[in-house]
């Protein structure tokens, strides 16, 4: 008589097996966190609440413990401050933004503009390069590139809801056929076309919180005051209702600057 064959027990016991081995992976996981220094522990506690929006940093490994710990009966203070650091990052994704908009590089000592991500917002410095001039020569009228910069930068604003400052530099010793007319009405001049333009394409009137006009007065860090790197247009770009160049002037007791007057200087 035939002998009957072995009984197959099958795999059942290959998955049993996997799933002690996973478990005791995920003890020993828990042992080594928990044996963690406070501030892991925190930061490890928050990716896994939110996974998309970790509050470890490319560069520190882990944010401060006071920087995301609310205080007991407090305002939420430290998620004030985690909502900074997401919105400086969107900051530098914008300033990244601007420069492709206008195919202009950001490592580049000659390039017409400047963005920079400040406090509350960005600080947009547009430079009268020889090469890519805003205005055409000591004058208010727009080069192309200047409209193309409006364009872009208007949309900006408009899409972010910023407030605007305009500050309009200029070097020394312009040149111009209208008699008496000096650095200081080329620069408020200057500014007042930035805004203009700016309105003209999105911008909102009322975002637009001071147009000023510095003259040959401010010139750049190092640069002689006839320099051409002087003619500039600054603006500043605030989420805040209050910029920090008007904020810091506020805390300082300094009143703003006064706005010089764009009408053309009387004739004699």
């Amino acid at each position: 008589m035939a002998k009957k064959k072995a009984a197959h027990h099958g795999g059942a016991w290959k998955v049993a097996f996997a799933d002690f081995m996973t478990a005791m992976m995920a003890l020993f996981l828990v042992l080594w966190i928990a044996a963690q220094d406070k501030e892991i522990l925190i930061a490890t506690s928050q990716y896994f609440q939110s996974p998309f929006n970790s509050p470890l940093d490319n560069t520190s490994g882990v944010l401060p413990f006071e920087s995301n710990a609310t205080p007991h009966g407090g305002d939420g203070a430290g998620k004030s401050s985690s909502n900074a650091s997401i919105d400086l990052k969107s900051l530098q994704a914008l300033a990244r933004e601007f420069y492709r908009l206008l195919n202009v590089s950001e490592s580049d000592p000659n390039s017409p503009m400047q963005v920079e991500v400040t406090s509350d917002g960005l600080k947009v410095t547009l430079f009268e390069r020889s090469t890519q001039p805003m205005f055409v020569k000591d004058s208010t009228e727009f080069t192309e590139w200047g409209m193309l910069v409006m364009q872009n930068l208007s949309w900006l604003i408009d899409r972010q809801k910023f407030r605007v400052v305009v500050e309009g530099h200029a070097r020394a010793g312009i040149t111009s056929g209208r008699e008496g007319y000096t650095e200081w009405d080329l620069s408020t001049d200057e500014a007042n076309a930035t805004r203009r333009a700016l309105t003209y394409y999105a911008v909102d009137p009322a975002r637009f919180m001071r147009v000023s006009g510095y003259g040959a007065m401010q010139p750049m860090p190092g640069a002689s005051p006839d320099a051409p790197r002087n003619q500039r247009i600054v603006l500043s770009l605030s989420l805040s209702n209050k910029p920090s160049d008007l904020r810091e002037t506020k805390e300082k007791g300094v009143p703003p600057p006064a706005e010089p007057s764009s009408e053309p200087a009387p004739e004699p």
